[in-house]
């Protein structure tokens, strides 16, 4: 039996087609880091400052096989009523999908893909806040089928009450 080998990222579905999810580029669409109380802002303090933190995934079809998927991530720090600063992130990826069915395309496009972008994305933010002045903001990992099964559900509670109305 001949060695067959499968480009990188490629797999077998279940039916022994070649499925593929492929990174063809990463790019930074925006990257915003505001320090608006900036020299005071960055002095000590007894206290952390309350941080929140907001994720954003998007995906839009160029092709057929082709996804255009942008992860955006802000964060606030503040502390009492002053913020220490604001960043915010688009980072993006595009990847080539083929072989999958199609009822997996959603799940590879909300929780594959920005699992792959989110580390390239985390290391940019830590950057920008410690070249802002600050200790390097590190966003621990984020669970992207948690909230791709709390988007769906969202989904059928808004489809359920416009059905109702």
């Amino acid at each position: 039996m001949a060695n067959e080998e499968k480009p990188a990222g490629a797999t077998t579905n279940g039916d022994g087609a070649k499925a593929a999810l492929n990174v063809l580029a990463q790019y930074v669409k925006d990257l915003s880091f505001e320090s608006p109380g900036a020299p005071n802002s960055l002095r000590g303090r007894d206290k952390a400052p309350g941080i929140a933190i907001n994720v954003n995934v998007n995906a839009n079809p160029m092709s057929e096989k082709e996804f255009d998927v942008n992860l955006t991530l802000t964060a606030k720090a503040s502390f009492e009523k002053d913020v220490l600063f604001n960043v915010e992130l688009v980072y993006g990826g595009v990847f080539r999908i083929e072989g999958f069915p199609q009822e997996h395309m959603l799940p590879l496009l909300f929780i594959e893909c920005p699992r792959l972008l989110f580390p390239f994305a985390r290391q940019i933010i830590a950057e920008a806040t410690r070249n802002g002045g600050f200790p390097p903001l590190m966003l621990d990992p984020i669970d992207f089928a948690q909230m791709f099964q709390q988007k769906l559900a969202d989904d059928q509670a808004k489809a359920a009450k416009v059905q109702v109305s």
